[in-house]
């Protein structure tokens, strides 16, 4: 049953994405990829560099501590709750766009205002300042920033955390695209890690003697204030302009599949949305549940105290002819990070298969043991950079099965919840996934902000002892403490076994609840099938009345251009068949010298051969008889039928 009309329903906004199944182009490339990375590329910048603004910049160490220690701790309350609102407003979302993407719509002109409010019109003051200019610049930037992380950043990363699970039921695209969104984070904090640090000196801008030198002090170069502020303000204007492309992008390249089920399948949805008190039930009964989201805190926890506080850690330990500065800093700060990429980006083609061989619940596992130990190697010398890269390095190769697989595990979680209890905890679950991927900054920052004002940390002080020691536990040591935790708590995650099941009772479900309301059953996968080949087919008459058009303006013949577009097509198939019937010759001459090999083997030896195989299969087979009566077993305690 269709929702409301609404201003989704109009056919400019509706998706580009036409294909049943997600692809790598143009939904993966552009939707998934290029459109989160330039959405989140803000919030990438705002979480690495703006509490260095408030500390070079403002000087606000100097004259409102207690301000700064815990204005990112207190908003993560207000950060909470406007999960918890957008999680409910996703929750009630029913139009043909889907529950989420409409919601980032809506973030543009709030992310578009708290910027604003941020940076634009907030006024400079620093220790020196009347009270008054004190007063008016905290109050700016505690609306400026609640508005950023508890309001429009919300808006933005809930739903687009949410496109995965609601992308396509099918586990392996799935999995691909939870791997290309989760790659966007990377490409997000690269371009904020890897390039703005060589560029730091035009937002932290050297102070200039008469003679137009540096001014450095004690062997710490000092910044111009002033002229620092107004160049952020110049560079946010571009962030806006970023910002909006990006998340337009997102929105016009995405599709729900899952949620369109309830517009065209013929399954009637819920016609009033699950309570929140009802979903919230479910999850907190379900260890997978808690295990996934207690990985979210630990894993965005570390990655946020090694995120916040690399600049300073590098600022403090390395400098560049003797002088230490925020610019110094960031040369290493970027170099670091682009070495730390290279695994990054090598783990992203490794995480797939990896997941497809051994399970992504194990992939996660064993990276974490990895990131664990490269974590304690960076102990050893905290202030040898080449030591510290290589620790960097081991860690990161670690973290990606969690960086790039985690979504869709998540996503099997909830599947695993809609085949025991009948709905689905997507509004709950993400409103808790989102106000831990989003407080999170502001928890991290607080631990930083707090840590800073304990070592005594000024713009003249970044290089004491205490604060290189302080800057060593947060960069290197919270990460490493969380990645061990994580390894301890995934030996239990063992969702994955019941996925083909939980496929399985979904489609049992639907088909019985089509049946008591009366209106025929479509299975999701022919749906798709035939939406696609309907898209296809008005495609090919949309192509063919365009060359018509452009062959009359041009004077062309029809047919003859026809002609040549077919014969393009056809060298393409042939090429395409040509391509996959060497790849099946492959494979036959593989098992053709697999087979003689076999047989030349002797007989002892092929029983031995076969007993083994007849040995893995009993014991896959009891695997799965085991698997099968603890899913009924729950499905009976859910007062579910069995399969």
């Amino acid at each position: 049953m269709e929702g409301k009309k609404s201003i989704f329903d109009n056919p400019l906004l509706s998706t580009k994405v036409k294909s049943a199944n997600a692809k790598i182009f143009p939904e993966g490339v552009i939707g998934y990829f290029i459109g989160p990375t330039l959405a989140l590329l803000a919030n990438s910048i705002l979480s690495g560099y703006f509490n260095r603004y408030m500390t070079d910049i403002l000087n606000i160490t100097a004259w409102a501590q207690e301000f700064f220690n815990w204005l990112p701790v207190i908003s993560v309350i207000f950060v909470i709750l406007g999960n918890i609102v957008v999680g409910r407003l996703m929750d009630r979302s029913r139009t043909k766009a889907g529950k989420a993407r409409p919601l980032l719509l809506i973030s543009i002109p709030l992310a578009v205002l708290a910027l604003i409010v941020l940076f634009i019109v907030s006024p400079y003051a620093n220790e020196s300042s009347d009270a008054g200019q004190q007063i008016l610049l905290l109050s700016m930037i505690a609306i400026g920033y609640n508005l950023w992380f508890a309001i429009a950043y919300p808006f933005y990363y809930t739903p687009h955390a949410g496109l995965v699970n609601l992308s396509t039921r099918n586990s392996k695209d799935r999995s691909l695209l939870a791997t290309i969104s989760n790659a966007t984070t990377l490409a997000a904090m690269g371009l904020s890690t890897m390039i703005l640090p060589f560029f730091l000196n035009l937002l932290f801008v050297p102070q200039l003697d008469e003679a137009g030198n540096k001014v450095v002090i004690d062997g710490i170069e000092q910044i111009d204030m002033v002229a620092s502020f107004n160049h952020w303000k110049i560079f946010v204007i571009a962030l806006m302009v970023i910002t909006a492309v990006g998340v337009l992008i997102e929105y016009f390249f995405t599709r729900e599949r899952v949620t369109e089920e309830s517009f065209a399948s013929g399954v009637v949805e819920q016609k009033k949305v699950t309570p929140i008190s009802k979903q919230a039930k479910v999850c907190f009964k379900d260890k997978f549940w808690w295990i996934i989201i207690i990985f979210f805190f630990l894993y965005q926890l570390g990655g946020m105290l090694k995120n916040v506080s690399q600049l300073y850690f590098c600022s403090a330990m390395f400098p560049i002819d003797g002088v230490y500065s925020t610019a110094n800093g960031g040369t290493f700060h970027g170099t670091l990070s682009i070495i730390g990429a290279i695994p990054t980006a090598a783990g992203m083609v490794i995480a797939w298969p990896l997941s497809n061989k051994i399970g992504k619940g194990k992939a996660i596992l064993f990276g974490a043991i990895l990131s664990a130990i490269g974590g304690a190697i960076g102990f050893i010398a905290p202030d040898n950079f080449v030591l510290v890269c290589v620790s960097f390095c081991i860690k990161a190769l670690g973290s990606t099965p969690a960086m790039y697989l985690s979504l869709a595990l998540l996503a099997d979680v909830l599947d695993h919840q809609e085949a025991m209890h009948g709905f689905r905890t997507d509004g709950f679950t993400m409103t808790i996934y989102g106000a831990i991927m989003a407080g999170m900054t502001g928890i991290a920052t607080g631990v930083l902000n707090i840590t800073l004002s304990g070592s005594g940390y000024t713009s003249e002080t970044i290089t004491s002892e205490a604060i290189r020691t302080a800057m060593t536990w947060v960069f290197i040591g919270g990460e490493t403490l969380c990645y061990l935790v994580i390894a301890i708590i995934f030996i239990f995650m063992g969702v994955e076994k019941f996925s083909k099941l939980d496929h399985k009772a979904i489609t049992i479900d639907q088909k019985a609840k089509a049946e008591a309301e009366g209106v025929e059953y479509v299975d999701p996968a022919e749906r798709l099938k035939r939406e696609e080949e309907e898209a296809e087919a008005a495609s090919e008459e949309a192509r063919k009345a365009e060359l018509k058009s452009r062959c009359e303006k041009k004077g062309l013949n029809y047919e003859e251009e026809e002609a040549k577009y077919q014969q393009i097509v056809a060298e393409k198939k042939a090429a395409a068949d040509a391509k996959k019937k060497a790849a099946e010759e492959k494979k036959a001459a593989a098992e053709k010298l697999a087979q003689e090999k076999y047989d030349a083997l002797s007989d002892s030896e092929k029983a031995a051969i076969e007993a083994k195989k007849k040995a893995k299969a009993e014991k896959l087979e009891k695997e799965e008889a085991r698997t099968l009566e603890e899913f009924n077993a729950l499905r009976t305690k859910y007062e579910k039928p069995t399969l």
